[in-house]
């Protein structure tokens, strides 16, 4: 049996947590946060700095394709707030419009894709002038399909 010990003795794993925390190695502690804290960037820079990046990196076509896509989502959110306000009395017409939008987002963001010049390796064999030919053919169909929709 192991003898015992008095509440008021320190244990071995005692006096190693106070020999650990002495004066001597509070400064290494506080040194290496105060570094860490340094190299550590708040949300707001990196953001900018995203943005920047984005500014800086991105072709014009790109920027613009963006800006439409930015305009889809903003028509897909107001068609739906209006559904919920206003109520939904022509459904048809509520599900074509935002259909509409759904799909030539998506329709956009495939063009986005296959201009990217990052993207070249993978569609290496459509131009840009294919992929925009496929994505107005894509656009009359959706559309089409659409307004024929509504009744």
């Amino acid at each position: 049996m192991a003898p015992k010990r008095n509440a008021r003795e320190p244990t071995p794993s005692s006096t190693a947590t106070a020999q650990s925390s002495s004066p001597a190695s509070v400064p290494s502690v506080s040194s290496k946060a105060s570094h860490k804290s340094s190299s550590n960037q708040s949300p707001q820079q990196i953001a900018l700095g995203i943005w920047q990046n984005y500014l800086d990196m991105t072709p014009q076509r790109t920027k613009l394709i963006d800006v439409f896509m930015a305009f889809l989502v903003v028509v897909g959110g107001l068609q739906f707030v209006y559904c919920v306000i206003a109520g939904n009395y022509p459904f048809n017409a509520f599900l074509s419009g935002f259909s509409a939008t759904v799909g030539q987002f998506v329709l956009t963001a495939s063009l986005r894709i296959q201009t990217n010049a990052e993207n070249k390796a993978d569609f290496g064999e459509v131009s840009p002038e294919r992929a925009f030919a496929d994505y107005v053919f894509g656009s009359l169909i959706l559309h089409f399909f659409c307004v024929n929709f509504i009744n």
